[in-house]
Formats: C-alpha cells, sequence, structure tokens
C-alpha cells in the first residue's frame, strides 16, 4: 500500500498549490512512483490547472482523468456517494504508486466552514494523514497581489478552529505549515501554532511557516489575458508567462505617463491613444525606463493601418493585448486578478520550489510521512542528488552564452535553487534587459563583457604568455580572448570561476579547444575524453568515449577507462569497468579485439584496484544470466557500471539508441581529464539539461578543490 498524505486548508488561496509542489518534489527524490490525486475538481467547465502543474512534474506518470475522485457538483449532491467514488478511484491510483499525495478542495465552488469538514472526512477514509496548510494573509490589499499579514495569535485562533473540525471526522494531522507568512514572524508564527495544536494532535507535530513572495501571488500577463477575454494583438507569446506586480492607468497625457511607469507593470491605455501606446512602446525599448509586463489595450477601437505598420517595424517582443471593455472595468479585472502557479512560469515554479526547501526541513518531513529512501535511483533521483551535492558547497560556474534563452533560463533556476554560483557572458544592458523580458531573476548573476578592457589586457597578457611558443603575439591574444570559449576558459585557469559550462550556441570543437590550449590535461593523462552519464529507470550508468575521440589506441582506452572510472566514483557510482568488444574473453581475435584486450592489460597494471574486464560483450557485462554463462568468475561481467567503447562511431550510436529505446536520461557529455571542469552542451539542450550540466560541474569543482 503506498504511502498518502492529504494536503488541505481552511479557506480558499492559501497557496496550497505550492506546499503540494513542494511535498510532491521531496518526495519524488526519495522514491520511485509517485501519484498525484485531486479529491475534489476544482471545475468542470475547465481543466484544473493545479493537478495538470502537479501531472507536469518529471516524477509523476499518470493520466489527468484517473486523478480527479469527484467534482463539487457530486458533493452536493450526494455527500455520500461522491465519497464512495472518490475512495474507488482513488484506490485505482495508490496501485500504482509508493507515495500519493492528495489534493483536497479549494474553496471555489460552495465553500463553507463544512468544506474543511468534509476535506477531514476524505482523508480519514483513505486512510491519509493531513498536512494542513493555513494562511498568514488574509483580506486583499490595496495593490495586486497584496494582503494583510496575519499576527500569531491569528493563526492561532484558525489553528484552532481547524483541528476542532478535524477531530471531528477522526482525521490524524501530522504536520502544519503557515504558507504566505510575514517573514520576520515567521519563528514566532512556528512556536505559536505549535502550541496551540499540542494538546490536539500532540507534541510531535511538524510545524514549518514558508515566507510570503510578491512573485507567487501576482497574476502573470496571461492570468490578466484571461481575466479581461484578451486576445494578443502584438508581441512574444513567450512573454505572456511574465508576472505582473504593478497596474498603471496611463488616463493622462503622454509627458504625465512615462514618469509613472514601473517595473513589471501592466500599462492599461485607450485604444485610441496610439500616441501613449507609441511612446510606451519606444519607453520600454529604450532600457531609460522600467521594464514593463505588458499593455493592454482597451476599447473597441482597432488600431489604424499605419500606426499597425509603424508597431510592426518596431519589433517589439512586449505582449500587447486587446480588450473591448472600457478603462474602469479593465482596470478592475486587472486588480482582481490572481496568480496561478503553473508549470510554464518558471520563475514562480523555481521559487515555489525554492522557498519550500529552505522553509520546511524535508527530510523531517518524509520520515513523518513514512517514507524511506530506495534503494533504486530513477533519472529524477540521480538529479536531485547531483544538485543536493552542488548546493552543498556552491561554486562558480561561468556560462558564456548570455544571448541562449535556454542558457538563462537555466541560470535563473540555478540561482532560485541555489545549486551554483553564476557568471554570464554579454553585455549587461542587454543580458538584464531579456531577463526581464522573460520574466526571469538574474539579479544574483555576475555579468561581464568579454569585450570589457581591464579583463581583454589581463587575458590577452596570460594567453599569449601560455602560446608563446607557437608564435602568439600580445595583439594577437588580444583578438582572440574576446572569444566568449577563450574568455570563459581563462576565467577558469585565473580561478576567476570555477568551471565552464558552454555549447548551447557552439560546436563541441569551439568549446574545447581552449580548454586544450589552456587548462590542458591532468598529469598521467595523456587524453581529453568524455563521458555520459546514463540514468536508466533503476540505476545510473557510465558510458565512454562518446563525444570526444573518434578512433582511440590502446593507451587512450586505458586512459578513457581510468578517467571514466574516476568520474564514476565521483557521482557516486561503484566503478566496475567494462572494456567492450564485439568478443568475450577469449573467444574472438581480430585488431579490434585485440586493441581492447591490450586496453585493458594497461588499466590492470595502471590502475590495479580496479575491477575491470576485457574484451567483453555488452550484454555479457550488463545482463547477470549473460554475464554468468559467459564469464562465471568475473567480478564485473553482469554487474558492470562503466561501459568504455572501442571507439566513437560504436559509443555515440548505443548512447543515443539507449537514450530513445530506453527513455533514459543522458546527462553529458562530461569531460575528464582536464586539469579544470569545462563542460559542453549539445546545441539541442534543454534548460533542464544545462541545469544538470552545471551541477555536474560545480561537483567536479568541488572533487579538484578537495584533491
Amino acid at each position: 500500500m503506498a504511502q498518502s498524505i492529504y494536503i488541505t486548508s481552511t479557506e480558499g488561496h492559501s497557496g496550497k498549490s505550492t506546499i503540494a509542489l513542494g511535498v510532491l518534489d521531496s518526495l519524488s527524490h526519495a522514491t520511485p512512483r509517485v501519484g498525484v490525486f485531486r479529491a475534489i475538481a476544482r471545475s468542470t467547465a475547465e481543466r484544473d490547472y493545479v493537478l495538470e502543474m502537479l501531472l507536469d512534474h518529471d516524477g509523476v506518470d499518470l493520466g489527468y482523468d484517473e486523478c480527479i475522485g469527484a467534482t463539487y457538483e457530486e458533493v452536493r449532491t450526494d455527500p455520500d456517494a461522491a465519497l464512495g467514488k472518490i475512495v474507488e478511484r482513488y484506490k485505482a491510483v495508490e496501485a500504482q504508486c509508493d507515495a500519493v499525495v492528495i489534493v483536497g478542495s479549494d474553496y471555489t465552488d460552495v465553500g463553507s466552514p463544512a468544506e474543511l469538514g468534509y476535506n477531514a472526512r476524505i482523508a480519514a477514509n483513505l486512510g491519509a494523514p493531513v498536512l494542513l496548510v493555513l494562511s498568514g494573509q488574509a483580506a486583499e490589499g490595496d495593490h495586486i497581489g497584496e494582503s494583510g499579514g496575519r499576527t500569531p495569535e491569528q493563526i492561532g485562533h484558525l489553528t484552532t478552529l481547524a483541528l476542532t473540525e478535524m477531530s471531528h471526522e477522526r482525521a490524524r494531522l501530522f504536520a502544519v505549515i503557515v504558507n504566505r507568512s510575514q517573514p520576520a514572524l515567521r519563528a514566532e508564527i512556528v512556536e505559536h501554532v505549535a502550541a496551540v495544536a499540542a494538546p490536539h494532535a500532540g507534541a510531535d507535530i511538524g510545524v514549518w511557516a514558508v515566507p510570503e513572495d510578491e512573485y507567487l501571488v501576482a497574476p502573470s500577463v496571461r492570468d490578466i489575458m484571461r481575466s479581461l477575454d484578451a486576445t494578443l494583438l502584438k508581441g512574444d507569446e513567450e512573454l505572456l508567462t511574465r508576472e505582473v506586480l504593478h497596474v498603471v492607468v496611463a488616463g493622462m497625457s503622454l509627458n504625465n505617463v512615462l514618469p509613472r511607469l514601473e517595473e513589471s507593470a501592466i500599462v492599461t491605455i485607450a485604444a485610441d491613444r496610439t500616441d501613449v501606446l507609441l511612446a510606451t512602446l519606444l519607453a520600454n525599448s529604450s532600457g531609460t525606463f522600467p521594464s514593463v509586463s505588458a499593455i493592454a489595450l482597451n476599447g473597441p477601437f482597432p488600431l489604424p493601418e499605419p500606426v499597425d505598420r509603424l508597431i510592426d517595424g518596431l519589433e517589439s517582443p512586449l505582449p500587447i493585448l486587446s480588450t473591448d471593455l472600457d478603462t474602469y472595468e479593465t482596470a478592475r479585472r486587472i486588480m482582481t486578478t490572481r496568480g496561478r502557479l503553473a508549470a510554464d512560469s518558471q520563475r514562480r515554479y523555481d521559487t515555489a520550489l525554492a522557498l519550500f526547501e529552505q522553509s520546511v526541513d524535508t527530510t523531517d518531513l518524509l520520515r513523518r510521512i513514512g517514507i524511506a529512501r530506495a534503494d533504486v535511483v530513477t533519472p529524477l533521483m540521480f538529479q536531485f542528488q547531483l544538485i543536493e551535492r552542488a548546493r552543498a558547497q556552491r561554486k562558480r560556474i561561468v556560462l558564456p552564452e548570455g544571448t541562449d534563452d535556454r542558457v538563462l533560463r537555466a541560470a535563473a533556476t540555478v540561482l532560485a535553487r541555489g545549486v551554483a554560483d553564476i557568471t554570464i557572458l554579454g553585455e549587461e544592458a542587454d543580458v538584464r534587459a531579456r531577463a526581464g523580458e522573460l520574466g526571469i531573476d538574474l539579479q544574483a548573476a555576475q555579468v561581464l563583457s568579454p569585450f570589457d578592457p581591464e579583463y581583454v589586457e589581463r587575458f590577452a597578457a596570460e594567453y599569449a604568455r601560455l602560446r608563446s611558443h607557437k608564435g602568439v603575439t600580445l595583439a594577437q591574444a588580444a583578438d582572440t580572448v574576446t572569444d566568449v570559449s577563450y574568455f570563459g576558459t581563462l576565467m577558469v585557469h585565473l580561478g576567476l570561476a570555477d568551471g565552464m559550462v558552454s555549447g548551447a550556441a557552439h560546436t563541441t570543437a569551439h568549446t574545447i579547444r581552449p580548454a586544450f590550449e589552456i587548462i590542458k590535461t591532468k598529469p598521467g593523462v595523456s587524453v581529453v575524453s568524455s563521458v555520459f552519464l546514463m540514468a536508466l529507470a533503476d540505476r545510473v550508468l557510465v558510458y565512454g568515449d562518446c563525444a570526444v575521440i573518434p578512433d582511440p589506441t590502446s593507451e587512450q582506452l586505458a586512459d578513457i577507462a581510468i578517467s571514466s572510472a574516476a568520474t564514476a566514483s565521483q557521482f557516486g557510482i561503484d566503478p566496475r569497468v567494462a572494456m567492450l568488444s564485439y568478443s568475450t574473453g577469449e573467444s574472438g581475435s581480430g585488431a579490434e579485439v585485440e586493441k581492447v584486450r591490450a586496453a585493458t592489460v594497461l588499466v590492470r597494471e595502471r590502475a590495479p584496484e580496479l575491477l575491470v574486464e576485457g574484451p567483453i560483450q555488452y550484454d555479457a557485462a550488463a545482463d547477470a544470466a549473460v554475464g554468468k554463462a559467459k564469464m562465471p568468475d568475473s567480478a564485473v561481467a553482469g554487474r558492470a557500471t562503466v561501459f568504455v567503447f572501442p571507439d566513437l562511431n560504436t559509443g555515440n550510436n548505443t548512447y543515443k539508441a539507449v537514450q530513445r529505446s530506453a527513455g533514459a536520461v543522458a546527462m553529458g557529455p562530461v569531460l575528464q581529464g582536464l586539469n579544470k571542469p569545462i563542460n559542453d552542451l549539445s546545441r539541442g539542450a534543454l534548460v533542464e539539461d544545462i541545469v544538470n550540466t552545471i551541477a555536474i560541474t560545480a561537483i567536479q569543482a568541488q572533487e579538484e578543490a578537495s584533491a
């Protein structure tokens, strides 16, 4: 039977979805099969966006329809029948999972004091302990997304009422999280709630407080577009995820509107005030005014053709929404729009997870739920281990490709989650302006221009010194070091960064050539090679070399094997090395087999402590039954964790075949053999791939520092 947790609240708009996401993420790092169940659907008219967001999490593999218990209408019509349906549908989900996050109702239909009681009744019938989410905010404030903070005494009173209601239904409370709490009062709130809850739920109850964050409660441009029933007239659709923190009603002359523009504001403009519209667009792109989130044109007035043509010529990515509503109704609807935590809003998603991790003791939470860490290692669990290890001793990673949106998004995630410190190469005004347009937070990032004269002079002198034997002059070096790959590599060489990640917009050769010239190889290592960390369904394997050396010699194969085993150890993988060939043991012959056999002898001579077998076929290395049949006395056969391929053709095709056919997550290529960590990205890399590679590079830097 799965371990379950029922998350409910005492009222609407408590930010329960934020807590549900944090709990789900924590469970996904500890156990392989995690499910989500929505006890009562938010709406029958549209899909439940909270459920969709949770199902979009990488750790969940369930369909939308199977994860809904009942609707509000069914609960109103016959509560007992609805409860029976909820239990039945939940059991079907539970049977597929090791742990299930159950999300209670949202008080969005016929919310009443009895609703908490019904949620408690559901939890009791599902046998799921309750995590009660209380809101640290009360009435709405005067500004968009703003509320009034509750005192510890008010939250304590709310706790008493909730526990009384839950005890009537015999629901078992195991933890309370006060979400959206006033940051300065968090410790006092936790102490007060724990004291109030103890007589009802016992002294051993988890209590945490998560602080209010303006970006989590602020609506996105898309949320506002939905509230206005508006259309996207102009601009980049990707920027609809940006948060809106202020409203500017441009009902006055141009001279008076411009000084009132605010950062991340939505500017409402009557559709016939084209002068104000054009001025706002120009102000936003000028870099001398705050960066606004969007423009809302209101009123049933089409844009004149010349103005429409002029706007197209400006090529502004700023979203321009169009609605037929009047100015008052437009402003009113914007002010009452509530933010939604959705997977497509990167800043809110990252912020929600970061706040949860910083505020809640997840190890204690999992203990209280009854979840022990599993022996198997899923891709998601391995990625979490990378993040945890990287953030334990933060390193500075330089990202040379500051013009690539994927790199900027990955940098924002890394900074929000505390994985590493980041330096981005690019013109600071351009990088920060684009971050503003994307709605991501790069305030903590260092942004350096590769043309900064101070750095260029210093780097040129160093590069000329290193390459003087090749006849490189100072003038030539000054020209070379403005290339972002050389600039970033010299930062690592001179200790201004601990590692570099590049390749999203450049070739592998462009990324690693400077490293060959500047960083050089470690003592005793003749070649730079690479591995992929292959995260399968239940374990992680190491494949090398799949990206650098086309046709390695026996000596180079031995280098690759020893370096790959060291990389495996860096990432907590016990190295058992298989030197792959088309024959196993003494069964075959030929030049390629002899190359692998000679390489195996060299590995045993140079690293006698390593468990290594070769030549060996892939099936004999990976499958226990085949390994036992072909090499019964081998400590590696059937149990290999490091697979060394005889050439690049075999390695590259094999890793891609396993990645696509077995659904493995391929992390890499991870370069090895260099004195300092430089890593390459695929030009098709996703944001998640870049985040993983940054974490891997940070861990390599930690190892280098401790060596």
